[in-house]
C-alpha cells in the first residue's frame, strides 16, 4: 500500500484512516479485532480514536474504542505496524474536560493505560476551548511531546481563524505546534473547510484527515428516504438531509459508481482521496465486507470530468 505524507510531521499514512468510534459500541471486541487485522494486513496503517469514544452510547462511560484497540495491541504485538490517533478534550463525565494543561497530561496517561502503550503518534485536541487560553493548550501538548508520549499533535473542529491562532501561538518557546487537522469534510458538507480553512492547511503544509468523509453513511446510497433511517443507530439524524440538492448528488454519486463498476461509498471516499489538500479521510466499518468495500475507494481513480461533476452536484 502506497503510503502518503502527513503534512510537515514526516511520516507517512496509507490513504485511509479506519474510524475507531464503532470499536465497543457496533463492533463488539471480537469482531474489531477481526477488523483490525484485515485492515493492516492490507497495508493499511491509521486508527482514529478518542478517549470520549464511546460515553454518548447509553450504559458506556468512554473510553471503550481505546480499551478494545489496547487489548488488540496486547493481542497481536503489532505497535509499529499502527499509526495511532486519539483525541482528548470531550467531557468524560466527571467534569474534568477541556484542554488546560493540566488535564490534556492527566488525559493521555488514561489513554496511554487504555490503548497499552508508552506512546501516541498523533494526538488531537478534540475541540477548541474557549475557556483556556490557546498557549496553555500548547504548553500541555509540548510536555507530552518532550516526554516521548505524544509525537505529534492536531487540531479538530478547528475553524480558520481559530487554526491561525494556535499556529501562532505555536511557535513561541515551550509550546507543540499542531501539524495535522481533522475537519468535518465530506461531498455533502464542504464550506466549512473550503475556502479560508484549506488555504490555511495548504500555506502552513498541514496534513488533513476529514472525519465523517461517508457522512455517518449517508453517500453510501443506503438512505434514499425517511422510511431508511431506522437502517443504522445513526439514521435519526439524517432526518433533514432528503433535499433536491442531496438527491442530485447521490444520483451523481450513482453514475460515477457505475461507470467504475464501484460503489458510492468508494467514490465518495476517491473524492476526498483525490483531493490536493487532503492527506487521508477516515472511514468506519462494522462488518468485513463494508471494511473490503472501504479499502477498496484506494483503488478508484476518478478522471477530472469525474471530479468536476460531483464538485458540481
Amino acid at each position: 500500500m502506497k503510503k502518503v505524507g502527513l503534512g510537515r510531521t514526516g511520516a507517512e499514512i496509507a490513504p485511509l484512516v479506519f474510524g475507531g468510534n464503532v470499536f465497543g459500541w457496533t463492533a463488539d471486541e471480537p469482531t474489531s479485532f477481526e477488523l483490525l487485522d484485515a485492515f493492516l494486513d492490507r497495508g493499511f496503517n491509521a486508527v482514529d480514536s478518542a478517549n470520549i469514544y464511546t460515553r454518548f452510547i447509553p450504559g458506556n462511560q468512554g473510553g471503550e474504542s481505546e480499551t478494545v484497540i489496547g487489548n488488540w495491541l496486547a493481542s497481536r504485538k503489532r505497535r509499529e505496524d499502527l499509526f495511532l490517533i486519539t483525541k482528548v478534550g470531550g467531557d468524560m463525565g466527571d467534569g474534568k474536560q477541556g484542554l488546560k494543561a493540566d488535564q490534556i497530561v492527566a488525559r493521555c496517561e488514561e489513554s496511554l493505560k487504555r490503548l497499552k502503550t508508552d506512546y501516541i503518534d498523533l494526538y488531537f485536541s478534540h475541540f477548541p476551548d474557549p475557556d483556556t487560553p490557546i498557549g496553555e493548550t500548547l504548553e500541555g501538548h509540548y510536555r507530552l511531546v518532550k516526554d516521548g508520549k505524544v509525537r505529534f499533535v492536531g487540531g479538530s473542529n478547528y475553524d480558520a481563524s481559530q487554526l491561525k491562532q494556535a499556529l501562532e501561538a505555536g511557535r513561541e518557546e515551550g509550546r507543540a505546534t499542531y501539524d495535522v487537522l481533522q475537519p468535518h469534510y465530506n461531498l455533502m458538507t464542504r464550506d466549512a473547510f473550503e475556502g479560508d480553512l484549506e488555504a490555511l492547511c495548504f500555506d502552513e503544509n498541514l496534513g488533513v484527515i476529514p472525519y465523517f468523509a461517508l457522512a455517518m453513511g449517508f453517500l453510501t446510497g443506503k438512505y434514499r428516504s425517511k422510511a431508511d433511517l431506522d437502517k443504522s443507530p445513526r439514521g435519526r439524524r439524517m432526518a433533514d438531509w432528503f433535499t433536491d440538492r442531496n438527491m442530485a448528488l447521490l444520483g451523481a454519486m450513482e453514475e460515477v459508481a457505475h461507470a467504475h463498476d464501484a460503489t458510492m461509498a468508494q467514490v465518495a471516499l476517491a473524492w476526498l482521496m483525490a483531493k490536493p489538500s487532503v492527506t487521508a479521510p477516515i472511514a468506519s466499518a462494522t462488518k468485513m465486507d463494508q471494511l473490503n468495500d472501504i479499502m477498496g475507494a484506494a483503488e478508484l481513480r476518478l478522471s477530472a470530468e469525474e471530479m468536476t461533476k460531483l464538485d458540481a452536484a
